[in-house]
């Protein structure tokens, strides 16, 4: 028998129907903080991701924290992951279908790793992260861990029209809980390099919307076009944004995401 793991840390606020909120890496559930009043008339759940913020970490694979994720929240809930959040809450809605009514990924790939074209010279290669992006990163968290959360921060505001707000404002949140260890942001780092659901993403059968920033350096808009397409499926861009268009645009970015919501629940 497995051990029980320890209660994810979750701030539940509101009545009505589930949503629960994934953050991405190095930072926790207080990012989505300035979304509280739009979404006063949903039972939102913040979730920090194990080992993020309030949370104990979880050593195991992306499958073992889809399934204690599903595990310790409600069923028949809305999921929005954003960045490596909607590669876990992707991960969810493949592995524990029950748990998701519907699925919203923000800023966020099946596969974050940019990959070379493989033998075939049919296939394209995929678009993503460097390798020596992720690489620098993980050398990084050894010297600096700070520094190097910070940086990333800083990468995912960029080209957004308010960069310098956004970042202080991420900044300002995340800093209001603890920060995670270097073991668990080296281990969110290695889900980013090796987990790979490009095959695994027509089992999502749910009502799926994807939100994208157009100047998102992290996740190329290209993908849109080679991903699944299906009429379950809405793909938004956001022209100006960055790699957190709930931050840098969210007069923008609730229009569209209400109103998804809205029609989804039941």
């Amino acid at each position: 028998m497995q051990p029980q793991l320890p209660k994810l840390h979750v701030h539940t606020i509101g009545e009505g129907q589930d949503l629960i909120l994934l953050h991405g890496w190095g930072v926790n559930s207080a990012v989505f903080s300035p979304l509280q009043t739009a979404l006063s008339e949903y039972r939102v759940h913040y979730v920090d991701l194990p080992g993020f913020g309030d949370s104990v970490e979880n050593s195991g694979d992306i499958t073992a924290w889809a399934a204690q994720l599903a595990e310790q929240l409600p069923k028949k809930a809305i999921w929005l992951g954003w960045s490596l959040g909607g590669l876990v809450a992707s991960k969810i809605a493949i592995n524990h279908p029950d748990s998701v009514k519907a699925l919203i990924t923000v800023a966020s790939s099946p596969c974050f790793m940019a990959q070379e074209a493989q033998t075939d010279p049919d296939q394209a290669s995929w678009p993503g992260i460097a390798p020596k992006v992720l690489a620098q990163f993980s050398e990084q968290l050894q010297v600096n861990l700070a520094k190097t959360v910070e940086r990333f921060l800083a990468i995912q505001a960029m080209g957004s029209d308010s960069a310098k707000d956004d970042i202080v404002a991420i900044k300002k949140l995340v800093l209001a809980k603890p920060l995670p260890s270097k073991t668990v942001l080296d281990q969110g780092l290695g889900m980013l390099r090796t987990v790979d659901l490009r095959t695994q993403l027509n089992n999502i059968q749910q009502p799926w919307l994807r939100v994208w920033g157009k100047c998102d350096g992290l996740v190329p808009k290209k993908i849109i076009t080679i991903l699944p397409q299906a009429t379950s499926i809405k793909d938004v861009i956001h022209n100006k944004a960055s790699h957190a268009p709930f931050i840098s645009h969210p007069e923008a970015f609730l229009s569209e995401l209400l109103p998804w919501i809205k029609k989804h629940t039941a």
